[in-house]
């Protein structure tokens, strides 16, 4: 089963950089999107803000789980 949902702990493994960064990162997509606080960010989100490639990220976390 492939995940579409991203946490910081992703983005840190992804990045390599802290998990505040990730957290700052996942905020500031959260206000860009005018997301609450309780709704998801999708893999595809956080790739268009980070400008990261969909697909290679997707096989990165699929294959990390």
């Amino acid at each position: 089963m492939q995940r579409i949902c991203i946490y910081s702990k992703d983005i840190c493994w992804i990045t390599g950089k802290s998990e505040r960064y990730a957290r700052d990162v996942m905020r500031d997509i959260r206000l860009l999107l005018k997301k609450e606080k309780h709704q998801l960010i999708t893999i595809a989100e956080a790739c268009d803000y980070l400008g990261l490639p969909f697909q290679e990220v997707c096989e990165m976390l699929n294959r990390r789980t």
